[in-house]
């Protein structure tokens, strides 16, 4: 039986939607959860903190008329819990069955399926060039995206899948006309959306220059590394910054936000060894410590890094980050609080490597849809493709010192 394939239960179960547990979650106040979804899709990745208990049971130990005993006992009976499994239905069959033994109990609607759609929009408050930059924030996987608004204009840098729609409609409740997409390269962990909404739009679609390295299956504007889009008056610079990918381009927004994509994140360091798996991937670490020492550390302290990622545990602790807020460091801070960036070039190429983690979960066909290769069948095969938080991070042990 597939785990999303039940009947509806006897006896009527409530649901609750996923941004109304993340405002419960947030909030600190107590929450059980009961994971029914497999242990390994379950240790891959979770809904966790401070103030939850996730316990996971699989649907199939609620098949059975007869529930083992010994599954009951784990599951509190003196307060609320919520089952949820991937889609929703196996979970509101589980809280069915548990609501007829006297629990008290709901079912989190459309599951982690849901939970992975969940988006904040932010304001960069402290970003002082012209015009006004929103930062989208994925909570469950740690994707970031921007849109920059000026004098009736607007450009969406990195868009993210889930959001699609809701940048159309963002902008014309602020009252703009979204002119360009642009993304800082071919991404391995998420499914972009620029050139979905540059055709629908009939903007321009841009890409760094060096992204022809790549081999991206589809016609670009590419921009090359120095040159501006202008954007009232705003200028967004071009800033070829390799190491990630070989295609990789940050944005210069006014001299004064540098949005790094996947090369320098708030609190880590870009891994390497995506693109260069075929190959010597120190010679990728190697280009990524020339990007930071030669290029993204020599501008000005004060300008804000704006990051493509952050980072989330796989037990969905975020580090050093608080979703909800801008997430945002400075070039000087960074400089200040990363051990990492003063490693010689040697010792940086060698952490690297040590400890990496797992490779985003489908990466292969993600960049391969994100280059123009392979078309998804649907939504869900899209939504299935980005499950699971990024990976983007060298190592757990590449991020910024406390204070």
């Amino acid at each position: 039986m597939n785990a999303d394939d039940f009947p509806t239960p006897d006896v009527d179960v409530d649901s609750v939607d996923p941004e109304t547990l993340k405002d419960r979650i947030d909030a600190g106040e107590d929450v059980t959860l009961l994971d029914a979804r497999m242990q390994s899709d379950y240790d891959e990745w979770r809904i966790d903190g401070d103030n939850v208990m996730s316990i996971n049971i699989p649907y199939f130990e609620f098949l059975e008329d007869d529930i083992d005993e010994g599954v009951l006992e784990r599951i509190p009976d003196d307060r609320e819990v919520t089952v949820l499994c991937a889609k929703g239905g196996a979970s509101e069959y589980v809280a069915g069955t548990l609501a007829e033994r006297g629990y008290d109990v709901n079912h989190l609607e459309d599951g982690m399926n849901g939970w992975a759609s969940i988006y904040e929009a932010v304001e960069v408050e402290r970003y002082d060039g012209a015009g006004t930059l929103l930062q989208y924030q994925r909570p469950s996987s740690g994707c970031l995206g921007y849109l920059l608004y000026h004098d009736g204009e607007a450009a969406i840098i990195d868009p993210l899948r889930a959001f699609t729609d809701r940048y159309l409609d963002d902008a014309a409740d602020l009252g703009v006309d979204l002119q360009y997409a642009l993304d800082t390269h071919i991404h391995a962990d998420h499914i972009s959306k620029g050139r979905t909404l540059a055709d629908r739009l009939d903007v321009p679609y841009h890409l760094g220059k060096p992204a022809e390295t790549r081999d991206p299956d589809f016609e670009f504007e590419p921009i090359e590394p120095n040159d501006v889009v202008e954007l009232g008056d705003v200028d967004i610079k071009a800033v070829h910054t390799p190491g990630h990918t070989t295609g990789m381009t940050s944005y210069l927004v006014d001299d004064e936000a540098l949005l790094t994509g996947d090369t320098l994140f708030v609190e880590s360091i870009g891994r390497t060894e995506l693109q260069f798996a075929d190959q010597d991937a120190r010679d990728g670490a190697r280009v990524q410590y020339e990007t930071l020492h030669n290029v993204i550390m020599t501008e000005s302290n004060d300008v804000k890094v704006l990051p493509g990622h952050f980072s989330v545990t796989n037990d969905g602790e975020y580090i050093d980050v608080t979703p909800g807020q801008p997430m945002f460091s400075t070039v000087g801070y960074i400089w200040e609080n990363n051990e990492i960036l003063r490693l010689s070039e040697d010792e940086f190429v060698e952490h690297m490597f040590d400890n990496l983690p797992s490779k985003p979960p489908n990466y292969e066909q993600v960049i391969a849809t994100n280059a123009g290769e392979y078309q998804p069948e649907d939504d869900d095969e899209e939504t299935e493709l980005e499950l699971g938080p990024n990976r983007c991070a060298a190592t757990a042990d590449s991020a910024v010192a406390d204070d």
